[in-house]
C-alpha cells in the first residue's frame, strides 16, 4: 500500500498547536478533528470543512484551558461523537445526520481520573482508559459506566481489533493488556500478553499480529500469544525520532506509524507471513505526528501534527477502471472500493477472512459484484450494498453466475448449483443438478411475511428432466420430490413457498401442494403462466382462453375469459393488475378482479375480519366457495372461532357451525363467570382439540382438570373405547371392568369381530381370538397370532383350517409362510407361486428345491412383465438364462443400454432383429451415430440412410450409402433428391446433396441458372480453384453483354483482369469509369495510358485540355512518341510544348532505324541534334562508309569510334593484321593488346605492347607467368605432371609447390596424396636448404597425420630433427614402442612425456589391467570410477597397507552413502581398522548407524554386534600403538567398544532363558551411555526387557522416561524433561536429541497404553531399586561416597563383592554373573556365548579359570 498526499485540510500554525484527536465516522461521510483550542471541526468525505462546535469543561468555573481532549470517537450510527477529556469526564454530543444540525450533549460520564484515550468500536459501547490505569466501558443507553479491568499504571493507548470484538490497552510500564468481548472462536487468552520495552504510545492491532512502538525508536510485532515475531529497529537512525501514534487499516493488513516528519507504512504479506515495510512517506517541516485516523472504507488516511496541520492522504495499492463505468480502488490486499462513475455511489468490498482479493467483476447488467480470493468468493448487490463472502475453492474460473433473482446469486459449477443470499456469509444451499435454465429453478426468500414464520427460504429445482425436488434452505432439508411422466420445461414456487406450479413439454400445467404433497393437473395446453406478484393468484393461457385462479387452494375453481392473441406480460400498478395480450397487431389489457386478489392479500396479512367483510358482499360461486373454505381453515388455525363459525355457516356446514356456536357460548360464559380470555377455558380448548381430531390433546386437557369422566365420555361418544379403557386403567377408575364388558358386548353387537378378537388377544385368550378372527374372515390375523405361539402351531387341525382360510381368501403368501414354518415346503412353494410371492418362493427353493430356482426366476420375470415392471424383470430373466425375454423386457422398458449389453453376449443372428428396434429408438432421440451402428448390426443400412436423409445429414447418409450401394445408384438417388430440393427452392440443401455425391458442377450450374453468382463463385473457389479466374472472366463477359457494367467490373477485377474492365468501359465510351478503374487497380502508368487514349479519341485542343487537366500533357507526348504515334506527338508538341520536338525527332529516328529506314533515320537524328547516334547506327549495321561520311561531315570526334568498330569486326573475322592497323590508326594500341590477350595470342600481345606501350610490358609479362601457373590447377594428374616438368627442368621450388597443391580438394586417393607429400619433403630436404625444408615438413607432416600415415610423418619429422613431432606422430598411430625408442635414443628428456601419454591412453581406453603395470594408483582410481570395488581392493591388497586402507575408506564411505552400513562394517572386519585420524569419522558413522538400526534387539542380531565389537577392538588395539593413545578420541572409541560388547553379550544371552537376567542387566547398564546410544531406543528396550523379566518398577520408570523423551523430541528441547527419577544415578541428564523418534506409532501407542494401565496399579511404584550402598543398583557411582565401582564385563552392573579380576587392569566381573554365564555356555554349547568368552579373554587378558575348556 502507498500513501499519496491529496490535500491539506488544516494549514499548520507557526508554533505548537497540537491536533489532539481525530476520528472518521462509520459511514465514511464525516471527519472530526479536535484542535489545540478544544474545538471539534467537522469535514465531509471530500475533505471540505462543513461544521464545528466547541467542547466544554466539566465545570465552567475552571475555564476553557483547564483540560485537554484526549480522545474522539464517532458512534456506530455516525450521529454522535464521544469526547474524552482530562478533566475527568466524557461528553457524548448528538450532531445529527445533516450538516448544521444542532449539537446537543446527550450523555455525560464523570470519572475519578483523567481520561487518556478513547475508542467506540462498532456494535460496542464506548471504551476508554484512565490515568489511574483503569480501562472502563460507558453505556450510552443507560448512561452508566463500569470498569472492565484495572492495571496499576497510566493508560497511554487503547485500540480495537479489526472486527471491534476485542481491545488492547498500552500502559506506562510497557504492559500490553488484551480483552475480548467475543474471541470469535480464536481461543486467544486475555490479560497481560506482553511487556514492551517502553510505553507503547503507538499501538495497533492488525489481523495477524500486534504492532507497538514508542520512544525507543523500535517497532515490535507481537504474535497472538505475546511473543515478538518481528522487529524494526531505527535506534541507530539519527533522523528518526520517537514514535507517537499508530493506526491500523480497517482490513487489518496495513499499519501506519507516525513519528517526526515521517509516516512509516507496513503491509502484511500473507505469503511470507510477516510485515513488509514500504517506502516511508517523508514530508519536511511536518513535525511530530500527534494523531492518525483511517477512514472505515480504507481509502483515506488523515494525519494531525504538533503544529496543528491536518493532512489528507489517499491510500491504495492500485486503481483500475472497469468497463469505463466503475472505478476499482484496491486499498489493501483484502479490501477494494468499487465506485460507480456515473452515480458516484460506492461499495466497500472487503474479505471478512483477510484473504487477498484477486479479481473483481461487475456482472448482471452492471448491478452485481463478483470477486475471487484464494479460498473464498465475494458476491454483492451494488443497489442494496449487501455483500456476502462464502468459502469457495478455486475451480479455474469455470463457474457460471446467474442473477435472475434479486435476493440470491445462483452459481453453477461442474453439475453443482450453489445459492448465496446477498448479505449472508454462508452458502444458503448446494444441490446437484444439470439444469441451469432460470425457468427450471425457483428460489423464494422471505418474499411475503407470514404469521408465525420468521425465516422462509425455499427452492425448487430439477434433479432430472422428469423430477422436481423442493428444498427448505433454512434447515437444509428436502421437503419432497415430484416425479412426473413427461419432461418439465417450467416451474415456479409461490411467494410463500407452499405451492409449486410446473408445466411439462405436453403443455400440462400442474399444481403441487408442498404441505400435503398432493399434485393436481389444473390446465392442459398451457402456453403461458405466472403467479400474480404479492398474492397467490395464478394467471395462465389455454389456447384462446385466459384462466385465473383467485383461490389456488381450490384449483378446480377457475375463472376463464376468451381472448384473441397471446399473453405477453402481467402488469401490476396503481392497485390494479392487468394481463397484457398481444393479438399480432396491437396489445389489449385485461384487468383482474382486484377484490378477489385483495382477498388473498387479506388472508396473507392475517386480517380475517376484512376477508369476511369482502366475501359477504359477493354472490356464492365456485371461486367464492373455495375462498370461504380457505378462510374457515385459516381462522380455525388462528383460533378466531366467530369468523370460523360464520365461514361454516356460509358453506352450509351446519354441524360444524353449531359446534362452534356452542363452543363460543362456553367461552363467553367462562369469560363472564371467571374473567379473562374465555377461549382459554379448558372446555373450549378441549372442544377445539376434538374438532381438530386431536383427541389425545383433549384428553390431556380434561385430565389436567382431573375430569376423568369427561375424558372417558368424550372417547365413548367417539366410539373410541380403547382410549376410554386406557384412561380408566391409568386412573384406576372403579367402572373399569364394566367398561370393558360394555366394550366387548358393543363390539359383538356391532359385528366388529376383529376388534373383539384383538380384545381377547390382549387378554391372552388366543383360541377365542383366533375363532373371532376367523369369523371376521381375517385368516391373516389368525395366522399371525398362531405363528407367534408354539402351542398353537402344534395344533395341526387349527393350522390346516387357518391355511385353508388363507388360501380361500387368496392370502397365498401368508399361507405359504404358515406352511413353511411347519416345514411343509411343497405346499409353501405352491402357495408362494399362486400368490406371486416369487422372492419368498426363490428363497425357499434355493435350499428346498434347487432345481426349480431357474424356472421360478423366469416365472418371476413373466409376472413382472405382466405387471409392467419390465426393468425389474430383466435381471430375473438373466438369472433364468432367458436372454431373449431379457432383451425384450429391456427394450420394452426402454433400458436400451442394458439391452445392448445383453445382445453383445448373444449370437449375432439372434441379436440382429432387436438391433433394429434399438436403432429406431436412438434415431428418435437424435443420437444418429449410435443408431447407425445398430442399423448396420441389424443389416438395415437402408433405414440408416433414410434416417440421415430425414435429419438432413446428407454427408453421413452419403458416407453410409457408398458402403452398401453402387456408386451410380447413390449418385442417381442424391441427384434426383437434390433436383427436387432445387424445385422446392431449398438451394442450400440441394447444394449439400450435389456436393455429397461429388457433383459440384451440378450445384454450380444450378446457381448459374439462378444467377446466384456469389454462391456459384463460392463453389468454384472450393472445388475448381484453378477455374476461378476463368469463371470470373466468363461471368464478367456475360454481364458486359447484358450491359450490367458494375457487376461485370467486379468480376473482371476478381479475375485480375482490370484491363478487361477498362476495355469494357472504353468500348461503351465510358472513359471516366475506365480512368477510375485504371487509377484504382493499374496504378499511375495505367491511368496515364487511359487518359492518353481518352485524349487521343478526342484529338485537337480538347485532347490538350484534358491532358492538362490531369497534368499528363508531357507524359502523353512521351507516351505517344514511345508508342510510335508520332503524328499525335508532333501535333500535341506543336500545339502546347515545342521544346519537346527534338525528343520526338530522336524517338522517331530510333523508330526509323528499327524499321530499316536508315537514310530517313539519319535525317531525323540530325534534326534531333544527335548526329553521333547516326554514326553509331551505321557502325552497328557495319556500313562503314556511311558512318565515315556522317562522322566526317557532322561529328569529327566519332571518326576514331568508327575505326575501333571496324577493328572489332576484323578481329571477329580473324583478320588480325587488318584489325591491328585500324586500331593503330585510331591510336588505340592498348585495345590491340587486349584483343590479342583475349585470343591467347600472348606473343603478338607482347610484341604490340613492346612496340607501342613499353611501360606496361612488365605487368603483361607477370600476368603471362601467372596464367601459365594457373593452368596447372586442373586436377591431381595435371598438378603431378606439371610438378614433374618443373622437377625435370630444375625448378624445384615450383615442383614442391605443385606437389603440395595435391590436397583432398583435388583427389580422394590417400596413396597419391602420401606419395606427393613425401616427394615434396624429399625434394625440399635435398635441394631447398634446411630452413625451407623445415617449412615444407611442417606443412606436410600434419597432413600425413590427418590421413593416418603416422610412420611416414614421423620419418619426415626425423629427417629435419623434429624429435617431439616425430614422437607425437608415433603416439597418434599408437606406435608406443617406436615412440619410446625414439625418445630413449634421440631425446631422453621426452621419456616421461611418452610414459604420461601412455598412461593417459590406457586410462581413456579403460585398460585398467594394463595400466596397473605402469600406474597402480591410476588403475585403482579407474576401478573406483567404474564401481569395480572388489577388483580395486584385490589389487590394492597387493600394495602397501596405506594404499589398501585408503581405498577401503573410499569404499566404506560409498557404502555408507548408499545406506549399506553392514557391508561397510564387514570391510573393516575383513581388512582391519587402522588408527588413521581421517578414518575416525567413518568409524563413528558406522557405530552411530548400527546403534540407530531397528530390529537388533534380538538374539539373531549377535553377528552384527560381534562384528562391530571386533572392528572397535581392532581399532582400539591399533590406537594404543599409535600417537593417538590415551587421547579423547581413544577414550571415546573405548566407550563405543564397551557398548558394542554389551550389545553382543546381550544378544548371546537372549537366546537362553537362564541368562534372561544377564540380558536385562546389560540392557539397563547401556542406559549410562545414552549420550551415544539414541536415548528413546535405549529406554524403550530397557523398559520392554524389564517388563518381560518381571522387574515392573524399573519397566514403569524406564517406559515413562521413554515417553518423556519422545515428547522432548517432538518439542525439540530437553527443557521440560523431568529428571527427578534419575537423581544420584550415572544415567546422563543431557544427551543429544534425535531428529525423529526411533519407534513406529503403533509401538509408541503400545508403550503409552501400558504405562497408563500400570500407572493405575497401586502395586507398581515409580522408583528404581537400590543396593547395600543405598544407591540405584545399576549405578557405578555410590550416591553417598562418590566411589566408582568397576562394571562387570558380563552384566555391566557394578562389581561390589565376589569380584573376579582379569589380567588387564580395570576389568572385573561379578562372580555370580560370571558363573551363570559359564554354566549356560557349558550346558548349551552356544557358539555365541563361547565367542563372547573368547573375546573377553582377548580384551581383558586370561579368564579367571583358564583351565576350563568347552571341548
Amino acid at each position: 500500500m502507498q500513501l499519496k498526499h491529496m490535500k491539506t485540510l488544516m494549514p499548520p500554525q507557526e508554533g505548537a498547536a497540537k491536533v489532539t484527536a481525530m476520528a472518521w465516522s462509520s459511514n465514511n461521510q464525516k471527519l472530526a478533528v479536535c484542535t489545540s483550542d478544544r474545538v471539534v471541526v467537522l469535514y465531509d468525505e471530500a475533505g471540505e470543512r462543513r461544521d464545528k462546535f466547541a467542547t466544554k469543561p466539566i465545570d465552567s468555573k475552571y475555564g476553557k484551558k483547564s483540560y485537554m481532549v484526549k480522545g474522539l470517537a464517532f458512534s456506530p450510527d455516525s450521529t454522535r461523537i464521544a469526547v474524552g477529556q482530562t478533566d475527568n469526564i466524557i461528553y457524548v454530543y448528538k450532531i445529527g445526520e445533516e450538516w448544521g444540525d444542532k449539537k446537543v450533549i446527550c450523555n455525560k460520564f464523570v470519572q475519578q481520573s483523567a481520561v487518556t484515550c478513547l475508542i467506540w468500536p462498532p456494535d460496542q459501547n464506548i471504551i476508554f482508559g484512565l490515568a489511574d490505569g483503569k480501562v472502563r466501558l460507558a453505556n450510552a443507553k443507560t448512561n452508566k459506566s463500569s470498569t472492565i479491568y484495572a492495571a496499576d499504571t497510566y493508560v497511554v493507548s487503547i485500540t480495537a481489533n479489526p472486527s471491534g470484538k476485542g481491545i488492547l490497552s498500552g500502559h506506562a510500564d510497557g504492559s500490553i493488556v488484551r480483552y475480548f468481548f467475543d474471541d470469535e472462536g480464536s481461543g486467544d487468552s486475555q490479560g497481560k500478553i506482553a511487556v514492551h520495552p517502553c510505553p507503547p504510545y503507538a499501538l495497533a492491532w492488525a489481523t495477524n499480529s500486534i504492532i507497538a512502538a514508542g520512544c525507543d525508536k523500535r517497532i515490535l510485532a507481537y504474535g497472538r500469544e505475546g511473543r515478538v515475531i518481528q522487529q524494526f529497529d531505527y535506534s541507530r537512525d539519527d533522523d528518526e525520532h520517537e514514535f507517537t501514534t499508530a493506526v491500523c487499516s480497517p482490513s487489518g493488513q496495513s499499519i501506519v506509524v507516525g513519528s517526526y516528519d515521517r509516516l512509516r507504512v507496513f503491509n502484511w504479506s500473507p505469503r511470507k507471513a510477516c510485515w513488509d515495510e514500504s517506502k516511508p512517506k517523508e514530508i519536511s517541516n511536518l513535525y511530530t505526528i500527534t494523531a492518525l485516523a483511517w477512514r472505515r472504507d480504507g481509502s483515506r488516511l488523515v494525519a494531525g501534527t504538533l503544529c496543528g496541520g491536518v493532512e489528507l492522504f489517499d491510500c491504495c495499492l492500485r486503481r483500475s477502471i472497469y468497463k469505463n463505468k466503475f472505478e476499482m480502488t484496491y486499498v489493501g490486499l483484502s479490501q477494494v472500493i468499487v465506485r460507480n462513475l456515473s452515480t458516484g455511489t460506492r461499495v466497500v468490498l472487503k474479505s471478512y477472512y483477510g484473504y487477498e482479493v484477486d479479481e473483481v467483476k461487475i456482472l448482471g447488467q452492471d448491478r452485481y459484484l463478483v470477486a475471487h480470493t484464494t479460498d473464498t468468493l465475494i458476491l454483492g448487490d451494488l443497489t442494496t450494498s449487501k455483500l456476502s463472502e462464502v468459502p469457495w475453492q478455486s475451480t479455474g474460473g469455470n463457474e457460471k453466475f446467474y442473477f435472475d433473482n434479486e435476493n440470491v446469486c445462483m452459481i453453477f459449477n461442474a453439475g453443482e448449483l450453489s445459492l448465496v443470499e446477498y448479505g449472508n456469509n454462508e452458502i444458503l444451499g448446494c444441490v446437484r443438478t444439470e439444469f441451469m435454465n432460470p425457468h427450471l429453478i425457483s428460489v423464494r426468500l422471505n418474499e411475503r411475511k407470514q404469521r408465525g414464520v420468521d425465516d422462509n427460504k425455499k427452492m425448487a429445482y430439477l434433479i432430472d428432466l422428469k423430477t422436481v425436488a423442493i428444498m427448505d434452505l433454512t434447515f437444509g432439508v428436502s421437503m419432497g420430490q415430484v416425479s412426473h411422466d413427461s419432461k418439465i420445461d417450467w416451474l415456479e414456487l409461490n411467494e410463500t413457498g407452499r405451492k409449486l406450479l410446473f408445466r411439462d413439454k405436453r403443455l400440462r400445467l400442474n399444481l403441487y401442494d408442498i404441505e400435503s404433497q398432493t399434485r393436481t393437473t389444473i390446465l392442459n395446453y398451457c402456453s403461458w403462466v405466472q403467479w400474480v406478484p404479492g398474492s397467490d393468484v395464478v394467471v395462465a393461457q389455454n389456447r384462446g382462453s385466459l384462466c385465473i385462479w383467485y383461490n389456488i387452494d381450490a384449483p378446480e375453481r377457475v375463472t376463464m375469459f376468451p381472448i384473441k392473441g397471446d399473453i405477453v406480460d402481467l402488469d401490476k400498478h396503481d392497485g390494479k393488475t392487468d394481463v397484457i395480450v398481444n393479438d399480432g397487431i396491437s396489445t389489449v389489457s385485461y384487468t383482474l378482479d382486484e377484490g378477489l386478489v385483495e382477498f388473498g392479500t387479506a388472508i396473507d396479512d392475517g386480517d380475517y375480519t376484512r376477508a369476511v367483510a369482502f366475501l359477504e358482499g359477493l354472490e356464492m360461486s365456485s371461486e367464492i366457495e373455495a375462498m370461504w373454505k380457505s378462510l374457515s381453515r385459516l381462522s380455525l388455525e388462528a383460533q378466531q372461532l366467530h369468523i370460523a363459525e360464520r365461514c361454516f355457516a356460509a358453506l352450509g356446514d351446519v354441524s360444524k357451525s353449531r359446534y362452534l356456536r356452542e363452543t363460543n357460548k362456553i367461552a363467553e360464559e367462562a369469560a363472564k363467570n371467571m374473567g379473562g380470555d374465555g377461549f382459554q377455558h379448558y372446555k373450549v380448548r378441549a372442544r377445539m382439540a376434538i374438532l381438530d381430531k386431536q383427541f389425545k390433546m383433549a384428553e390431556s386437557i380434561f385430565l389436567e382438570q382431573n375430569n376423568i369422566n369427561e375424558a372417558m365420555e368424550m372417547y365413548q361418544e367417539m366410539h373410541k373405547w380403547d382410549d376410554a379403557i386406557e384412561v380408566a386403567e391409568a386412573k384406576a377408575h372403579p367402572e373399569l371392568e364394566n367398561l370393558r364388558r360394555s366394550y366387548y358386548q358393543w363390539l359383538m353387537d356391532t359385528n366388529q369381530e376383529e376388534k373383539a378378537g384383538e380384545v381377547k388377544e390382549r387378554e391372552g385368550d388366543y383360541m377365542a381370538a383366533i375363532q373371532l378372527y376367523m369369523k371376521a374372515n381375517l385368516p391373516a390375523r389368525a395366522a399371525r397370532l398362531a405363528t407367534s405361539n408354539e402351542d398353537l402351531m402344534s395344533n395341526s387341525e387349527l393350522i390346516s383350517r387357518i391355511a385353508g382360510a388363507l388360501i380361500k381368501g387368496e392370502f397365498y403368501e401368508r399361507a405359504g409362510d404358515l406352511y413353511e414354518k411347519i416345514r411343509s415346503s411343497q405346499k409353501a412353494l405352491e402357495c408362494y407361486r399362486k400368490g406371486k410371492a416369487f422372492r419368498r418362493a426363490v428363497d425357499l427353493a434355493r435350499y428346498a428345491f434347487p432345481s426349480d430356482v431357474v424356472k421360478l426366476e423366469e416365472e418371476w420375470g413373466d409376472f413382472l412383465v405382466s405387471q409392467k415392471q419390465l426393468d425389474a424383470a430383466i435381471n430375473h430373466y438373466i438369472e433364468a438364462g432367458a436372454n431373449l425375454k431379457a432383451v425384450e423386457a429391456a427394450i420394452n422398458s426402454r433400458q436400451w443400454t442394458k439391452a445392448v449389453q445383453i445382445l453383445e453376449l448373444q449370437d449375432s443372428d439372434m441379436s440382429s432383429k432387436y438391433y433394429r428396434k434399438i436403432a429406431q429408438h436412438y434415431a428418435s432421440v437424435g443420437e444418429f451415430e449410435t443408431a447407425e451402428r445398430f442399423y448396420v448390426e441389424a443389416e438395415c443400412t437402408k433405414e440408416a440412410i433414410d434416417m440421415y436423409n430425414s435429419a438432413g445429414k446428407w454427408e453421413q447418409a452419403h458416407r453410409l450409402a457408398t458402403t452398401c450401394m453402387k456408386s451410380e445408384d447413390v449418385a442417381v438417388l442424391y441427384i434426383t433428391q437434390a433436383q427436387n430440393l432445387e424445385a422446392q427452392g431449398k438451394f442450400k440443401e440441394a447444394e449439400r446433396l450435389f456436393i455429397a455425391v461429388d457433383e459440384p458442377d451440378l450445384a454450380i450450374t444450378m446457381y448459374k441458372k439462378l444467377k446466384m453468382y456469389n454462391d456459384m463463385i463460392r463453389l468454384v473457389k472450393h472445388h475448381h480453384k484453378e477455374l476461378l479466374q476463368d469463371t470470373h472472366l466468363h461471368l464478367a463477359q456475360e454481364l458486359q453483354g447484358e450491359s450490367n457494367f458494375r457487376q461485370a467490373e467486379y468480376h473482371y477485377l476478381e479475375a485480375k483482369d482490370w484491363k478487361g474492365a477498362i476495355n469494357m468501359y472504353r468500348a461503351a465510351d465510358m472513359w471516366d469509369e475506365a480512368y477510375r478503374v485504371a487509377k484504382n487497380n493499374g496504378g499511375q502508368n495505367a491511368s496515364k495510358q487511359v487518359a492518353y487514349l481518352w485524349a487521343k479519341s478526342l484529338g485537337g485542343d480538347s485532347a490538350v485540355k484534358l491532358l492538362t487537366k490531369f497534368g499528363l500533357l508531357e507524359a502523353a507526348i512521351d507516351y505517344a512518341a514511345e508508342n510510335c504515334a508520332f503524328e499525335f506527338a508532333f501535333d500535341l508538341a506543336r500545339t502546347a510544348m515545342k521544346n519537346k520536338m527534338p525528343d520526338i525527332h530522336l524517338k522517331h529516328a530510333m523508330y526509323l532505324e528499327d524499321e530499316g529506314k536508315f537514310k530517313e533515320a539519319e535525317q531525323a537524328f540530325i534534326r534531333a541534334g544527335k548526329s553521333k547516334e547516326a554514326v553509331l547506327m551505321y557502325v552497328h549495321n557495319q556500313d562503314w562508309d556511311s558512318a565515315q561520311h556522317v562522322a566526317e561531315e557532322h561529328d569529327p570526334d566519332s571518326v576514331a569510334d568508327v575505326l575501333v568498330g571496324q577493328a572489332r569486326f576484323a578481329f571477329e573475322e580473324k583478320e588480325y593484321q587488318k584489325a591491328e592497323s585500324f586500331l593503330l590508326r585510331a591510336q588505340r594500341p592498348e585495345l590491340a593488346v587486349k584483343y590479342y590477350k583475349d585470343a591467347s595470342m600472348w606473343q603478338d600481345a607482347l610484341r604490340v605492347c613492346k612496340e607501342y606501350i613499353p611501360h606496361k610490358l612488365q605487368v603483361l609479362q607477370d600476368e603471362y607467368d601467372r596464367e601459365m601457373m594457373s593452368k596447372s590447377t586442373r586436377g591431381a594428374d595435371t598438378l603431378i605432371q606439371q610438378a614433374r616438368e618443373w622437377e625435370s627442368s630444375g625448378e624445384y621450388i615450383r615442383a614442391v609447390e605443385c606437389y603440395i597443391k595435391v590436397t583432398p580438394k583435388v583427389t580422394s586417393d590417400a596413396a597419391v596424396m602420401e606419395k606427393c607429400w613425401v616427394k615434396a619433403g624429399e625434394l625440399a630436404l635435398k635441394f631447398l636448404g634446411p630452413e625451407k625444408a623445415c617449412d615444407v615438413v611442417q606443412m606436410v607432416g600434419p597432413r600425413l597425420v590427418d590421413i593416418k600415415k603416422y610412420n611416414a610423418a614421423a620419418e619426415m619429422y626425423l629427417g629435419v630433427d623434429m624429435i617431439k613431432e616425430a614422437i607425437d606422430a608415433f603416439m597418434e598411430g599408437e606406435e608406443w614402442n617406436k615412440a619410446k625408442k625414439v625418445a630413449k635414443e634421440l631425446e631422453p628428456r621426452y621419456e616421461p612425456y611418452v610414459d604420461e601419454r601412455y598412461k593417459e591412453y590406457l586410462r581413456n581406453q579403460g585398460k585398467a589391467d594394463a595400466l596397473a603395470g605402469v600406474d597402480v594408483i591410476g588403475a585403482l582410481d579407474m576401478y573406483v570410477d567404474r564401481g569395480q570395488w572388489d577388483k580395486c581392493l584385490e589389487t590394492a591388497e597387493q600394495q602397501s597397507p596405506k594404499v589398501l586402507h585408503k581405498y577401503v575408506a573410499l569404499y566404506a564411505t560409498h557404502l555408507i552413502k548408499d545406506r549399506k552400513i553392514e557391508l561397510a562394517l564387514d570391510l573393516y572386519v575383513k581388512y582391519g581398522a587402522p588408527p588413521n585420524p581421517q578414518n575416525f569419522n567413518i568409524y563413528k558413522r558406522i557405530v552411530s548407524e548400527i546403534l540407530n538400526m531397528h530390529d537388533l534387539h534380538k538374539a539373531e542380531a549377535y553377528r552384527t554386534w560381534a562384528d562391530l565389537r571386533t572392528m572397535l577392538f581392532d581399532l582400539c588395539e591399533n590406537i594404543v600403538k599409535s600417537s593417538e593413545a590415551n587421547s579423547p578420541q581413544h577414550e571415546e572409541f573405548e566407550t563405543m567398544l564397551l557398548i558394542a560388547h554389551y550389545y553382543a553379550a546381550r544378544s548371546a544371552a537372549m537366546s537362553h532363558k537362564s541368562l534372561e537376567s544377564v540380558a536385562t542387566k546389560l540392557t539397563v547398564s547401556l542406559l549410562r551411555h545414552t549420550d551415544i546410544i539414541p536415548p528413546d531406543k535405549a529406554f524403550y528396550e530397557a523398559g520392554i526387557i524389564c517388563k518381560a523379566t518381571g522387574w515392573e518398577n524399573m519397566a514403569f520408570v524406564f517406559s515413562n522416561r521413554y515417553l518423556d523423551i519422545v515428547e522432548a523430541i517432538e518439542e525439540g528441547s530437553l527443557d521440560m524433561l523431568d529428571n527427578s527419577d534419575f537423581q544420584e544415578t550415572d544415567i546422563p541428564f543431557e544427551f543429544p536429541l534425535p531428529e525423529k523418534p526411533h519407534l513406529s506409532d503403533s509401538q509408541h501407542e503400545e508403550v503409552k497404553e501400558w504405562v497408563l494401565a500400570v500407572s493405575m496399579d497401586q502395586k507398581v511404584e515409580q522408583v528404581l531399586p537400590t543396593d547395600e550402598r543405598d544407591t540405584y543398583e545399576a549405578s557405578l557411582i555410590a550416591a553417598n561416597t562418590g566411589i566408582r565401582s568397576l562394571p562387570c564385563v558380563i552384566s555391566g552392573y557394578p562389581v561390589l563383592r565376589n569380584k573376579l579380576e582379569f589380567k588387564r587392569p580395570g576389568k572385573a566381573a561379578n562372580k555370580d554373573d560370571w558363573n551363570k554365564f559359564l554354566m549356560a555356555t557349558k550346558v548349551s554349547h552356544s557358539t555365541e556365548c563361547q565367542d563372547v568368552l573368547k573375546f573377553i579373554g582377548q580384551w581383558c587378558g586370561a579368564t579367571p579359570n583358564p583351565s576350563y575348556s568347552f571341548q
